[in-house]
């Protein structure tokens, strides 16, 4: 029993000089009375005091290992075993630790995570901005040229209009979808028509499919409805049509439907299309992802569109789904469920 380390207590020092001084004035009117039963009674107090303060030593003991542990728990150690501590008045303190060290950990193994996400999404956007900017710097070269005729001049300053655009497009759909991942967006909720939702998610894609000559199908069933953000959900709409538009050869056919049921609203988009290779579906919601082959220099998307719009649907209660369509052309499914 480590005496020095018992008295370090306030209260047990308070209660060692109390008893002491009950034994003291005891034994000190004993010697009055009788020297024998003075002796018996300093041997039963200095048994009673020392069967006293065995369990606080013990006790005392626990504690410094349990303090040793953390200390380990804090220098990141993964084999820190708390099951000595399971019985006594120390088991609730050590099952508190014990969950402290378990969401402490997960904690931690979500911030490594979130930094190697971070350190990803840069070098990609980097990636994904060095091709642009290396035409822009080209085309910039182009319009330096003295001999060019004021239409080739026009049609390289359209072309930096595209690319400037395109970048300015990456870089809102990007913010927009880490501010989603962070949890910094509050979803209004309102019911939403929709055959109003499509014609709001076309609009600024209009322009493009009719120069690129493509018929729009639209079939919807009834007037289907669903709760959620009208704005968020207009550009989700929007990417997964562009994405569609971009990969439909010019006279080719962009179809929709919707229909609504118990369970959910769907609404299917269909392209006429390649089609996505069976074994790149699973990745085709991945940020920044291209199929292999495609080529990123003339394509206008960037890979981070559908992403956008998978994460929007998914946190309106939703899924977002894709497949190819026989004979040609990809097929998006998205259902919002009630």
């Amino acid at each position: 029993m480590n005496f020095t380390n018992i008295m370090r207590e306030r209260e047990t020092r308070v209660s060692f000089v109390c008893q002491a001084a009950v034994v003291a004035l005891g034994f000190a009117g004993c010697l009055f009375i009788s020297v024998p039963a003075a002796a018996v009674l300093l041997l039963v107090s200095i048994i009673v005091i020392t069967t006293q303060f065995m369990p606080l030593s013990k006790r005392n003991e626990k504690i410094s290992r349990l303090c040793g542990d953390i200390d380990d728990i804090l220098r990141g150690a993964d084999n820190v075993d708390l099951s000595e501590y399971c019985e006594g008045e120390l088991s609730i303190l050590s099952d508190e630790i014990r969950k402290l060290t378990v969401r402490l950990r997960e904690q931690n193994s979500a911030l490594i995570d979130d930094k190697r996400f971070m350190k990803e999404a840069l070098e990609d956007m980097t990636h994904q901005l060095r091709t642009p900017l290396t035409a822009m710097l080209l085309v910039l070269g182009m319009l330096r040229r003295p001999e060019l005729s004021e239409n080739e001049r026009a049609e390289h300053i359209r072309e930096l209009y595209g690319l400037l655009s395109r970048m300015q497009r990456m870089l809102e759909t990007t913010l927009g979808l880490s501010r989603l991942e962070a949890g910094a967006v509050e979803f209004k909720t309102e019911e939403i028509s929709v055959r109003e939702l499509i014609e709001e998610a076309l609009e600024p894609l209009s322009i493009p499919i009719e120069l690129k000559d493509i018929t729009l199908r639209t079939e919807i069933k009834g007037e289907p409805t669903f709760r959620g953000d009208r704005l968020y959900c207009a550009e989700a709409i929007s990417n997964i049509l562009k994405n569609c538009m971009e990969h439909t050869p010019e006279g080719g056919e962009i179809k929709i439907s919707a229909d609504e049921n118990a369970l959910y609203t769907g609404l299917v988009i269909t392209d006429s299309g390649d089609g996505i290779p069976e074994q790149e579906l699973p990745r085709v919601f991945e940020r920044f992802y291209r199929p292999k082959g495609e080529d990123k220099f003339n394509k206008a998307g960037y890979g981070i569109g559908l992403a956008f719009a998978r994460k929007i649907i998914a946190l309106q209660n939703g899924s977002l789904t894709v497949r190819n369509a026989p004979p040609l052309g990809a097929e998006f499914e998205i259902r919002v469920y009630n």
